[in-house]
């Protein structure tokens, strides 16, 4: 019943509109500028708009509701050996392990095979099943949108121009007239078109560019990273799914838009297996782990997306993306994995039992925990030092240094304890599941 009811969305109910206000403008002013009636020339025209309006909607229905493909809750592979398991990620919110290639989304709540990237106009995921569908919907849209270009700028210029070729014209030429309200739709239909060809225009090119690389755009993150971890290295890191662009186009786009495969089981390039990829994703967030910090919150947060209150700055740079910002109380700890000036990204610490809770807060609201420690520690050494006791600035020094190295340590140990947590409990559900 959830999918009947995608498209009641903004973004489903605005591309749909978008799709008719333009296909209605230009049918009408085409119906006077080159009729389908008077020659050959204009009946092709106009059924061929008629064909590319009728494939976008057909597309753009198909991409929203056969969805991306999503892995069972609680998958794990058929041969679900402790070596295979080992080389998967697990996703808590599924209870279940991840496939290779895909990926658990925020909106839909799901992991999604192959996935893409969470599109609002078809208000669901472009992955394994509908990229096919998807990149059929933006080819089609920006087609029909440079033969709308075409019919509405000719006839606004017949039309606003009307006046002089009745009296300089050879006769031939098409008699349009504009009404206040026509001329109003027809520049709206010709600028609105305007904007489909450029913007749908380039994110087809990233599109098919994607396609071409068998690269999603999740995956060319991972891959910026891969290279930059294996930069040092000997032995550098190879992609394993790009097999060559016309077998990489072939995998995506068929006659039917039907992509080939299951979803789970892929081509890999020689020298790389099923699970290449996975391995490098576990090795990269063990890093990001190695390299969280954990800070602890002294100016609550209401989770606002533009916080007026926590100064101007914060609110007119907020993070360029879709992912939460989370209300924090005075006293929380968050172990943060990103950094901006004005904002950070992390985990906030809860309870075992609790939810993940993750997204951005203001920066100027929470102080990294081990560096408030090593201030109040220097602060006793300094007053040691005033007060005549035989401390030296040199064992201040040392002492910050250790410190610091201690708590860094701390902080690694609080993330690495807390993910630890969570995959023992993975763990015992799956001793639980075999005794059974």
């Amino acid at each position: 019943m959830r999918g009947l009811f995608r498209v009641f969305h903004w973004g489903p109910l605005t591309a749909i509109c978008i799709i008719k206000w333009i296909s209605l403008v230009t049918l009408y002013c085409n119906l006077r500028w080159y009729p389908p009636s008077n020659s050959l020339g204009g009946l092709a025209y106009t059924v061929a708009f008629l064909v590319l309006s009728g494939m976008t909607l057909y597309h753009f229905l198909f991409a929203m509701y056969d969805g991306p493909g999503y892995l069972p809750l609680a998958w794990k592979p058929d041969k679900a050996t402790d070596e295979v398991l080992y080389q998967l990620q697990y996703c808590h919110s599924c209870q279940g392990y991840k496939a290779p290639r895909a990926h658990h989304c925020r909106k839909c709540n799901r992991c999604v095979m192959k996935m893409d990237h969470h599109c609002p106009w078809i208000n669901n995921c472009v992955g394994h099943f509908n990229h096919g569908h998807f990149t059929a919907f933006l080819a089609s849209a920006v087609t029909g949108c440079l033969l709308s270009c075409v019919s509405l700028t000719c006839s606004l210029y017949y039309g606003l121009n009307r006046n002089w070729y009745e009296f300089y014209g050879t006769g031939k030429e098409p008699k349009i007239v504009f009404t206040v309200w026509s001329l109003i739709a027809t520049l709206l239909g010709l600028g609105l078109s305007i904007g489909v060809v450029i913007a749908v225009g380039l994110l087809l090119f990233f599109q098919l560019r994607a396609i071409m690389r068998n690269q999603t755009g999740i995956e060319d993150w991972i891959l910026e990273k891969a290279v930059y971890r294996h930069r040092h290295q000997e032995h550098k890191f190879v992609y394993p799914y790009n097999l060559g662009r016309w077998r990489n186009l072939r995998q995506v786009l068929t006659w039917s838009c039907l992509p080939k495969g299951d979803g789970i089981e892929w081509d890999v390039v020689e020298g790389a297996d099923q699970y290449t990829l996975t391995r490098e994703q576990l090795l990269q967030k063990a890093d990001k782990r190695d390299r969280s910090r954990e800070y602890e919150i002294i100016r609550e947060y209401s989770g606002a997306c533009f916080p007026i209150t926590q100064g101007f700055s914060v609110c007119i740079r907020p993070p360029c993306t879709d992912e939460p910002r989370i209300p924090l109380n005075k006293g929380d700890i968050v172990i943060v994995t990103r950094w901006k000036k004005y904002w950070l990204y992390g985990d906030k610490v809860v309870h075992t039992k609790q939810a993940r809770v993750r997204g951005w807060f203001p920066r100027h609201c929470a102080v990294e925990a081990y560096s408030q420690h090593n201030e109040e520690e220097t602060d006793n050494f300094t007053e040691s030092y005033d007060s005549g006791a035989s401390v030296s600035r040199a064992d201040i020094s040392a002492t910050k240094n250790t410190s610091v190295k201690n708590n860094t340590h701390h902080r690694s140990s609080v993330a690495r304890n807390q993910r630890a947590k969570e995959t023992n409990e993975s763990t015992k559900n799956l001793e639980s599941k075999k005794k059974k």
